[in-house]
């Protein structure tokens, strides 16, 4: 027999075959690893999330135990009381918390510019720290310092009451102290929004100080030699130039403020204190999930607080989007 035939075209086809393929694919074969872990631990969970939420589960007793419900999971949630208790005290604090870190963020940014580089660099490292400290640590250092009978804010209180020179101004408290910071509802609430604060307050003065690097010195010039003080620089240059920055951060902080977890969490012990004013609905979320164990009311919640979120950032778009994002 005859040997078969090479035949130098087909081999040609073949080959550009296969390294159009290894060139189309090989890409997806580096990301590979990233789209699994992503798939597993983002994309099936939240499917799994909404399987869930028509369920009752209590995961104990294993995946067997679950039963249908369609939506009552939701109607419970939504006629809950508790919840919306929770729903108004995460509102409250995302209000009291996250307007002053923009009012303070603004112009603390600005004066940090004017101040020059290397000082800038210096104030901007140390506002920052806070931010990337660990949420628990900062939030049991301010337990401490809330402590009823031995924080440090007490005692200060207490002796700028007794001073000569300050009884005056703060002599009738007095007769409350020593004050309950995170134990008393009425006090609760703003205890926590200071916290969270003062430990956000320097990623805003980050993302303004960047934003005021990108604007043109040579504005503030021709302002300044049209007669523009200080105030009108910022008001009048500065403050219309950062549209973008302020939109991306208030945005950031509508989110992050309805998410909140850690610090009512840690500030109030777990819940222990404070149970009408000092919970969020991330606290009571947890609560349903991990400390009742029915995890499709949880999952239910979570999604009506998606959908709470969703709707405060359409809002804020909708109002704002356009200046903000520089479409007059």
């Amino acid at each position: 027999m005859y040997p078969p035939r090479r035949c130098p075209k087909l081999e040609e086809t073949n080959r550009s075959k296969r390294q159009r393929f290894l060139n189309k694919f090989t890409p997806y074969g580096f990301l590979s690893p990233y789209l699994i872990i992503y798939g597993v631990f983002g994309i099936f969970p939240v499917f799994f999330m909404v399987y869930l939420s028509f369920h009752m589960w209590n995961p104990v007793e294993g995946l067997g135990s679950m039963e249908f419900v369609g939506f009552e999971n939701y109607v419970l949630g939504l006629t809950d009381p508790t919840l919306w208790q929770t729903m108004w005290n995460t509102l409250v604090m995302a209000v009291l918390s996250g307007v002053p870190q923009h009012l303070v963020a603004l112009p603390m940014a600005y004066l940090l510019v004017m101040l020059g580089s290397r000082a800038r660099h210096w104030f901007t490292t140390a506002y920052f720290l806070p931010y990337i400290t660990s949420t628990v640590a900062v939030s049991m250092i301010f337990y401490v310092m809330y402590s009823k009978d031995s924080g440090i804010i007490n005692a200060v209180l207490a002796q700028l009451a007794d001073g000569s020179l300050t009884s005056w101004l703060f002599g009738g408290l007095k007769d409350v102290l020593p004050l309950g910071w995170v134990q008393e509802n009425s006090l609760i609430r703003y205890s926590v929004s200071f916290v969270v604060w003062w430990k956000y307050v320097g990623f805003n003065i980050v993302i303004y100080t960047a934003g005021l690097a990108t604007i043109n010195p040579d504005l503030y010039e021709a302002a300044t030699i049209d007669g523009a003080n200080s105030w009108q620089r910022f008001t009048r240059v500065s403050l219309p130039l950062l549209k973008p920055f302020i939109f991306f951060g208030v945005t950031l902080t509508i989110i992050g403020n309805m998410n909140l977890f850690d610090e009512p969490y840690v500030l109030t012990v777990g819940g222990q204190f404070a149970q009408t004013a000092g919970k969020t609905i991330s606290n009571y979320l947890y609560q349903i999930a991990w400390e009742w164990l029915d995890m499709g009311s949880a999952a239910a919640i979570s999604w009506i607080l998606f959908v709470v979120i969703g709707i405060f950032t359409g809002l804020y778009f909708w109002f704002f989007g356009r200046q903000g994002l520089g479409d007059e």
